[in-house]
């Protein structure tokens, strides 16, 4: 993962959580594309003139420096709050590009995209700009917050946590109070910011980008979307059909799958790889003290969860002390099992040998990759984050309302799946969110040429999602990288295979003749 990725996944580790059939309504496009290009309403927004500028916005921006180096400018954009009003209440949106050097072979923008839902796209066109080598000279390679995220018009619920997610833990009880913790997170969005939260949809983000191709001017634009990002570029496709170019989906999900309990469906993914993961450490035993063997290994990890569910274990981590409890234990698992190198590996085993640690009595210190997210997931620090991932989905298919149904789940999944099936099925801000989606979300009926990447063993979005993609697009090509539980390929993983064919790709705009298997 370049870090630019690593930096702006981290606070989003758990999503990437659907498409019901669209409807037409007034104003807010059908399932057969949106023709806002010559919208009078919308004229005002795609003749904009940006006012590009230093995206630096002061010492400690990191993501503003690396964007410096790469040669990027930034500007803001103004887009409609309801795109059925676009007369009335506007946002602005955060949007960064590096222009092509080789104008002479110039193929037009390249919109990156890394995910979420509410993944910071702004500094991902550094990264990907690197990523590209040669083929990046011939692209205006553009980064783009979407509405409420990072640099854009913010949304912030102000909860005490950066993440909704957490598991149903193991009785009656813990049910409960996460059930109440799980309404109290929707009130805070209701009250913060109950007017925006219709608007706050991957519809609407897509209606977004195509004011963003409007103002950059571009007939066509090229795409590239990680995780979510395939879904929102999905939803594009359909919503402006023809208005795309080059398309890559990396880490795609099956759009009719897609929903607040989208998590269910990498249930077994995940416990692949912790058992890859397993495998790992046993033959590591000597360093980390967790087992020799897979079963073993998995034995201390079920130790740990019991015992936080008598016992919250108590970790301290930048003069702050944790209390994690067996609703986060399976989350803070969840949350680092998406990467199978060596080092990620390393840093979970890490992890769970402190927590291991902890579960043995008194206060212990934790670093590294715990730290962080143990401040992402119990402190308020990420807020924004957790707040604005929970309004797109929430805003985007409904959920069941009563709390019984994700209960039943829970108890039914707990014989098989005792670690991840209370965690994928337990309750969620949209059981009780004060806003009902104002539109269906988008069904897939017109075909888009696009390069689909994935990974057979993905823990976020499993390989069967990257599969039925492929068959809504016919057009589309599939690569897989067979045995990798990696979420994240391109750019990311070091396949020079996956980079390879991809750069080919944005190259020439010629698929592959057929689909293609890459090697781990």
């Amino acid at each position: 993962m370049t870090p630019l990725r690593r930096a702006a996944a981290a606070l989003t580790a758990a999503a990437c959580l659907a498409a019901l059939p669209a409807v037409a309504e007034a104003g807010t496009g059908t399932g057969a594309g949106e023709d806002t290009g010559t919208s009078a309403g919308l004229a005002r927004y795609q003749h904009q003139r940006p006012d590009w500028k230093s995206c630096l916005q002061g010492p400690d921006d990191e993501t503003g420096r690396a964007l410096e180096r790469a040669g990027a400018r930034c500007a803001t954009i103004s887009v409609p709050l309801d795109y059925s009003d676009p007369g009335g209440r506007t946002i602005t949106l955060a949007v960064s590009r590096i222009k092509a050097t080789d104008t002479a072979h110039r193929v037009g923008a390249l919109l990156v995209n890394n995910g979420g839902p509410g993944g910071p796209s702004l500094g991902l066109a550094a990264g990907i700009r690197q990523v590209m080598k040669d083929v990046g000279e011939r692209y205006d390679v553009v980064g783009m917050d979407p509405r409420f995220v990072g640099r854009s018009t913010p949304l912030d619920c102000h909860w005490p946590t950066g993440t909704w997610l957490r598991s149903a833990g193991s009785d009656r009880r813990s049910f409960d109070r996460q059930a109440a913790f799980q309404r109290d997170l929707a009130e805070r969005c209701g009250r913060a910011a109950g007017d925006v939260l219709p608007y706050v949809t991957t519809r609407d983000t897509a209606r977004d980008m195509d004011v963003v191709r409007a103002v950059l001017g571009e007939r066509r634009i090229s795409y590239l979307g990680y995780s979510y990002g395939t879904y929102l570029g999905t939803v594009y496709t359909q919503l402006f059909p023809g208005r795309t170019d080059r398309v890559v989906l990396d880490g795609a999900i099956d759009p009719r799958a897609y929903s607040p309990r989208l998590l269910a469906t990498a249930i077994d993914a995940n416990e692949r790889a912790l058992e890859h993961w397993a495998d790992w450490t046993a033959r590591r035993d000597a360093r980390y003290g967790l087992g020799r063997t897979r079963a073993q290994v998995l034995a201390t990890i079920d130790g740990i969860v019991r015992t936080a569910a008598h016992r919250p274990l108590a970790l301290r981590a930048e003069a702050r002390t944790y209390r994690v409890d067996d609703t986060v234990v399976p989350s803070l698992l969840f949350g680092a099992l998406a990467d199978d190198r060596d080092p990620n590996r390393a840093d979970l085993a890490d992890a769970v040998a402190t927590l291991h640690r902890a579960a043995r009595g008194g206060t212990v210190e934790a670093s590294g990759q715990l730290a962080d997210i143990l401040a992402a997931t119990l402190s308020d620090a990420a807020s924004a984050s957790g707040s604005v991932q929970a309004a797109i989905l929430c805003g985007d298919v409904a959920a069941p309302r009563d709390p019984e149904t994700y209960r039943r789940a829970v108890e039914d999944s707990r014989a098989a799946h005792p670690l991840f099936g209370p965690l994928a099925h337990n309750t969620n801000p949209c059981a009780f969110w004060p806003r009902a989606p104002r539109e269906r979300p988008t069904e897939v009926h017109a075909d888009a040429p696009a390069l689909i990447v994935a990974a057979t063993g993905d823990p976020r979005t499993p390989y069967a999602g990257g599969q039925a993609l492929h068959g809504l697009l016919p057009s589309s090509r599939l690569v897989t990288v067979e045995g990798a539980d990696h979420h994240g390929l391109y750019g990311e993983y070091g396949n020079a295979c996956v980079d390879g064919r991809v750069n080919a790709y944005l190259a020439t705009g010629r698929l592959p003749a057929t689909d293609a298997t890459c090697p781990k």
